[in-house]
């Protein structure tokens, strides 16, 4: 993808559920407030390596509070749930856009694979194996 593609419209639906998004390329966008806070770009979601990608459920109500323009390169979304460190390039909404229909099928892969749903705000269990939560790694 051409990395200068500019947005030429970003705009909220006004129920705060849908950020419509054209590129000037013609391309245009309608991605949900669901999509776009599992797919946050924040290290809270993404982790700090793909291991450490989280999958979250829960959101299907989620919407979006606030749409803050981040220099000439980026969006940050503020979220409902109180989620606002994804920084979203224009680059990566219009992959977002682009790849919506394969994208959304793993994501409801992945919350069946790990026994979650999109209405219930919870997460798939973690094994007390003594790391960290269990008292035995020292940092507690």
């Amino acid at each position: 993808m051409n990395e200068d593609l500019w947005p030429t419209e970003i705009r909220l639906s006004a129920d705060r559920r849908v950020l419509n998004v054209a590129f000037e390329d013609g391309s245009r966008f309608a991605l949900p407030a669901e999509y776009l806070r599992v797919s946050s770009p924040s290290a809270e979601v993404q982790g700090h390596s793909p291991l450490e990608r989280k999958v979250i459920g829960g959101k299907r109500a989620v919407a979006i509070l606030a749409v803050e323009q981040i220099g000439n390169y980026a969006v940050k979304l503020g979220f409902d749930d109180m989620h606002d460190t994804g920084i979203y390039g224009w680059s990566y909404l219009h992959t977002l856009g682009r790849d919506y229909e394969s994208r959304w099928q793993t994501y409801l892969t992945e919350l069946s694979e790990r026994g979650l749903d999109r209405e219930t705000a919870r997460t798939a269990p973690v094994k007390q194996t003594g790391g960290c939560g269990s008292g035995s790694c020292g940092c507690h």
